[in-house]
């Protein structure tokens, strides 16, 4: 099944078809979804940037940003603004053309993933049938436009930046998908509106016993991974690479790196509450009647999800690269296929637990 429409606002949609032929209020819809859900892109990567940096003050035991608006509130805004008016430069043997596509793939590809995440049981603009594939898929694509930036800027920090996210993505990747294999095997779908809706007898990490919370604990870890973030940060290890594959880019080009890398870590908080904390499901079984409480439901337990993505960051110290790939090959791997196998006797002898 396929949904393409403003759904979370209804009498918007009405108003838009009874006022245009269905054509064109079928592209004035789709524009409307694009700005919207740009909006959200931007203020939630803005946001996830004030709290990285408040959480690492308060670890540190500092106050973090606190000037620019009330205690600090408007200072990646200010920084926003700040990267708006800087030169986008580059360096004279750069490659041109895939210097500048490369910022885009990693952008868009993280656009693309929010689009498919139900925020509510009527705020989702793609419904498909293969919705958690779709977002594996993604993840493979936007590892591309990193790759194209260590390529591009013929640096060669930055071209080893890119070779070790290469590395990384392709490895965990493997644990990513089976994790949420493991979880398809007991809500029985790819489709993540259905996935919740398994999850109104209780959450899937209680449905799975034990073989769930396994799969949960692979999946954050390789998660974390993915969107390179320490301790799995050696894609821009600072001490080493200066800033890794994005050390030639300035201004706006920078920032859609840096605002990508906290969309990705939204969205891969988003996929663990999507696929094992019931989405926008309430506790107490309220969401029902009222609808624009599973936002706060969804947005609530994804924002906890992001505190622990976020502690992990500033508690561990930076992984070698072969305590990196020994971790992957070694351990999480064949832990997660036996895993697998677990969960599929679980389902099999019918041991999941009801509410």
């Amino acid at each position: 099944m396929l949904t393409s429409s403003l759904l979370f606002i209804p009498s918007l949609h009405d108003f838009l078809f009874s006022l245009l032929p269905p054509g064109l209020a079928k592209g004035a819809e789709m524009v409307l979804v694009g700005i919207i859900y740009l909006t959200i892109f931007a203020v939630a990567g803005l946001f996830l940037v004030l709290l990285e940096r408040k959480v690492a003050a308060r670890f540190q035991l500092r106050l973090g940003p606190n000037r620019v608006g009330y205690g600090g509130s408007m200072q990646t805004l200010a920084d926003a603004l700040k990267l708006l008016s800087k030169e986008l430069t580059g360096t004279v043997r750069a490659d041109k053309f895939l210097f500048n596509l490369a910022p885009y793939f990693v952008i868009i590809t993280a656009l693309m993933a929010l689009a498919v995440l139900p925020f509510s049981q009527s705020m989702q603009v793609f419904d498909i049938n293969i919705g958690l594939f779709f977002l594996i898929a993604l993840s493979s694509v936007g590892v591309i436009g990193i790759l194209l930036a260590g390529w591009g800027s013929n640096n060669k920090y930055a071209m080893i930046g890119a070779m070790r996210s290469g590395v990384q993505t392709i490895s965990y990747e493997l644990s990513v998908g089976l994790s949420l294999v493991t979880m398809v095997l007991l809500a029985g779908s790819l489709q993540l509106s259905q996935i919740v809706e398994v999850q109104k007898s209780g959450w899937l990490i209680v449905q799975g016993h034990i073989p769930a919370l396994i799969a949960f604990m692979i999946f954050m870890i390789a998660g974390t991974a993915e969107t390179n973030r320490a301790p799995f940060d050696l894609v821009e290890a600072e001490s080493e690479l200066g800033a890794g594959f994005h050390t030639e880019y300035s201004g706006m080009k920078f920032a859609y790196f840096f605002l990508a890398e906290f969309i990705n870590m939204f969205i891969i908080a988003a996929i663990a509450v999507i696929v094992f904390f019931g989405a926008w499901l309430s506790p107490f079984g309220i969401t029902e009647s009222l609808p624009w409480l599973g936002v706060f439901w969804f947005l609530g337990k994804t924002f906890l999800v992001v505190l622990l993505m976020m502690w992990f960051r500033w508690t561990f110290p930076r992984l070698r690269v072969d305590q990196l790939l020994t971790l992957e090959w070694k351990y999480l791997l064949p832990l997660n296929l036996a895993n697998l196998v677990l969960m599929a006797v679980t389902v099999w002898l019918n041991l999941t637990i009801q509410f």
